[in-house]
């Protein structure tokens, strides 16, 4: 979910916010299904710290750049593909068999994109649809979240290079 507040942070409208949000989604889709058939498989050991990697490149690069990139939303789609074998790990730990893999798998994913519409939504309700606008909202909401981020983000990248 840090990672979707971060694309929140950086985008002033909500079809910039949405737009980043639907390309990780259909990235993480990808790999999600392509790892939980067995058809794309990285260990663990290498996609959980770098997920925690791109969610500090994502809030370090708030913090340095005030606009959206057009290339933002390529790169957010990367990290995507990246997420979705990181939540595929999860969907394997539960164990499921064979014949209930498309159902767990849809559900699961509409579990994700809810919880992410909801991070959104009340991210927005909360300082997105009355501050956005503010000349301060840069200086006090988008850049000490996306520093608070980043550290978090770094922390998770050692520890999970330490296991």
């Amino acid at each position: 979910m840090l990672f979707v507040l971060g694309i929140f942070l950086l985008g002033r409208r909500l079809r910039q916010i949405l737009g980043q949000v639907s390309a990780f989604t259909i990235a993480h889709s990808i790999t999600l299904s392509l790892s939980v058939y067995g058809i794309v498989s990285v260990s663990p050991k290498v996609v959980e710290p770098l997920i925690a990697v791109s969610i500090a490149y994502v809030a370090i690069e708030n913090i340095f750049i005030s606009e959206l990139r057009p290339w933002r939303v390529a790169l957010v789609f990367a990290f995507g593909l990246l997420h979705g074998m990181g939540f595929a790990g999860v969907l394997k730990e539960l164990g499921l068999p064979r014949s209930e893999f498309v159902t767990a798998l849809v559900t699961f994913n509409l579990g994700v994109e809810a919880g992410q519409l909801t991070v959104i939504g009340a991210a927005f309700l909360l300082v997105g649809w009355y501050c956005g606008s503010r000349q301060w909202y840069r200086r006090l909401v988008v850049v000490p979240a996306s520093v608070l981020i980043a550290c978090v983000a770094l922390y998770w990248t050692v520890e999970r290079l330490s296991l």
